[in-house]
């Protein structure tokens, strides 16, 4: 018996290369890209581990749970951590980074995520990145959201060690992964006695083994149909436009928000101002007094493929996600989750309005 997934020639390195040179291009970068065989988790760790050691000061940014992640991983890797946590419905400024340089000008590395879809925030990157030039810091970004639903520009942006997922606004599979990386970030490995060698996190392996070898021979076996699935992704996100791409995600997140603000009864958007607000999904404050975690579930119950979730953890019982990311990014996902939260609160005598919803995405998609 044959089946498509699985009578396949062997992926050849000279494709492998083909497809990390489409992710270049995807992020206009002449950095270093490298495709790494796991889900995103698997660089953020690697990079971190692999850049940041004893005798490291870190500006970590949170603005959502994996800021929070990201402080843990700089902990553990003996870095000296400073924090700076801005409330989860708002973004961080560079004001704010500047701020924390001059209390601390010591800091020799930032990490940052660009936009947070657990919280709905996205960080305005560009801004940020110049006041970490300045600085002279090695600046690290989780970019796994963000890239896709608006632009991600490392070399624009100064950013030293860019990590990327495709499962999200790209639309792709989760099983892969990648990093764009600087000379001076594999100067920061390379110097750091500490960095994981012979190691699955290992990007010096990678790299010794793969991008110094010209990418003629893989170090071992790929994870073939993720990379076919992320390749048709970059395909497909060629043939669209990555313009076009993003355009649709910017417009449903604005459908969202209008469309709520008309609903009423209570569901008001998380984030307080559009201009925090990420693309890649929007998340909704749960009105007083109603689950955030049951009015999903009902919800869900009338058509499980919208693309609703709860908050995560502590957020659970407050906050509701609308991911209108990837095929999602649709007027008909938007018009969807709105009209199955406002049944599900008009079913539990919460005075709403869909029709004005209905108006209101119309009027806001653009």
């Amino acid at each position: 018996m044959t089946h498509p997934f699985l009578d396949l020639p062997p992926l050849t390195a000279g494709r492998f290369a083909a497809i990390e040179e489409r992710v270049a291009r995807l992020l206009a970068t002449r950095q270093d890209v490298l495709i790494t065989q796991g889900e995103a988790l698997l660089p953020l760790e690697g990079a971190i581990r692999a850049a940041a050691g004893p005798g490291t000061v870190a500006l970590n940014v949170i603005t959502g749970p994996y800021g929070q992640t990201f402080g843990d991983w700089l902990r553990d890797s003996g870095a000296t951590v400073h924090d700076l946590a801005v409330p989860f419905h708002t973004a961080v400024t560079a004001d704010r980074v500047r701020e924390a340089f001059a209390e601390h000008p010591e800091i020799d590395f930032v990490s940052l995520v660009h936009a947070e879809a657990a919280t709905g925030n996205t960080n305005p990157v560009a801004e940020i990145g110049a006041a970490v030039r300045e600085q002279g810091a090695l600046f690290y970004l989780d970019a796994v959201a963000s890239v896709g639903a608006e632009p991600v520009l490392p070399d624009a942006w100064g950013v030293d060690l860019c990590v990327i997922g495709a499962q999200k606004a790209m639309g792709g599979p989760a099983g892969v992964s990648a990093i764009s990386v600087s000379e001076r970030a594999w100067a920061r490995m390379a110097a750091n006695p500490h960095a994981p060698r012979r190691s699955y996190l290992s990007l010096l392996d990678w790299k010794e083994r793969w991008i110094d070898g010209g990418r003629k021979a893989l170090p071992h076996a790929p994870a073939q149909l993720e990379m076919l699935a992320l390749d048709a992704c970059l395909e497909r996100i060629e043939s669209a436009g990555a313009q076009a791409v993003m355009a649709r995600h910017a417009a449903a997140a604005a459908a969202t928000r209008a469309g709520v603000t008309a609903l009423g009864g209570g569901l008001t958007p998380y984030v307080h101002e559009a201009r925090d607000a990420a693309p890649v999904a929007t998340t909704l404050r749960a009105p007083a007094g109603h689950s955030a975690r049951e009015l999903v579930a009902r919800a869900l119950a009338s058509d499980p493929a919208l693309p609703l979730a709860a908050g995560g953890g502590a957020l659970a019982e407050e906050m509701i996600r609308v991911n209108h990311y990837g095929p999602d990014a649709t007027p008909a996902a938007v018009h969807g989750s709105l009209a199955a939260l406002g049944a599900t609160l008009a079913e539990r005598g919460v005075a709403v309005d869909l029709a004005a919803a209905r108006v209101a995405v119309d009027g806001a998609w653009r």
